[in-house]
């Protein structure tokens, strides 16, 4: 998986009727969303990513570990089948690729995150700029779901949906423009724990290849 893809999760405005739940304009939802997501400090579980074709074959199936601390820590393991890390304490980004022995740095520019980021990381205000935000509380209370539709018709993404079990993010869906699709679903959440920020910190061992690109930025 490549480093973007990771930054991009990728839907209509005014009222959408969710069956058996309360439709929300745009300003609602997005302030439930934001409440949603507004108390986490700290947010840490485990990961499975489905990547399905538009005819339904699954394309690929991951194993990853996520953390996450406000404001600018994040941090994606994949663990299975292709090991890769990417991880950003806010004013660095790393990728390391265990497989090639090397790491890529960049200079973490928090505009260049894609919807993503900035839903983990509750800027849902952000969000609303460039995407339409429905939906709301689908099983008095204990469920909640959001769609997100980009502004722009030319956007490679057509959709993403978030799913919530009582307070807790629960799964992401994510419809491309060519038919792909993409799951995350957490699981053994961990929420507001402490997290040491060395966490988001990639100590790069001696036999490893640094490519430094913050030079070219």
């Amino acid at each position: 998986m490549s480093l973007r893809s990771v930054f991009v999760f990728c839907c209509a405005p005014f009222a959408f009727v969710l069956g058996g739940g309360t439709a929300m304009a745009q300003d609602e939802s997005a302030a439930s969303l934001s409440q949603l997501l507004g108390n986490i400090e700290t947010f840490q579980a485990d990961v499975r990513q489905l990547i399905v074709e538009s005819t339904g074959g699954v394309l690929e199936q991951s194993e990853i570990l996520f953390k996450l601390k406000r404001p600018n820590g994040f941090y994606w393991e994949t663990i299975e089948p292709y090991p890769e890390l990417i991880v950003t304490d806010g004013e660095r980004l790393w990728n390391y690729q265990p497989d090639l022995l090397q790491v890529t740095v960049e200079a973490w520019e928090p505009e260049r995150s894609e919807l993503a980021a900035q839903l983990l990381s509750g800027r849902v205000d952000e969000i609303e700029a460039d995407y339409f935000i429905t939906g709301g509380d689908v099983g008095n209370g204990n469920a909640f779901e959001f769609i997100l539709e980009p502004v722009d018709p030319a956007s490679l993404y057509e959709r993403v949906t978030l799913y919530f079990r009582g307070q807790t993010l629960n799964s992401i869906h994510v419809d491309n423009g060519n038919g792909q699709r993409t799951f995350w679903e957490f699981f053994n959440h961990e929420i507001n724990e402490p997290i040491e920020d060395s966490v988001f910190v990639f100590e790069v061992p001696d036999d490893i290849e640094l490519i430094d690109n913050r030079a070219a930025n």
